[in-house]
């Protein structure tokens, strides 16, 4: 399986806090609920954890 650098709001769902944070999980999950019911939720992206590990460890950077 390839690892994603960037997931949009609306593929996200409860079960993606581990990669992409509580809030952007939030955010998908109210997309995809709320949408339905007419309630507008803006768009969005999050960069997920994988992400940021690969581009710190290529940076060099010791954290």
């Amino acid at each position: 399986m390839t690892q994603e650098f960037v997931k949009w709001f609306e593929e996200l769902t409860i079960n993606d806090v581990p990669s992409v944070g509580g809030k952007n999980a939030s955010l998908g999950e109210m997309i995809q609920n709320l949408g339905k019911k007419g309630v507008r939720v803006p768009s969005g992206f999050a960069i997920t954890a994988y992400a940021y590990k690969y581009m710190i460890e290529k940076a060099g950077i010791d954290v």
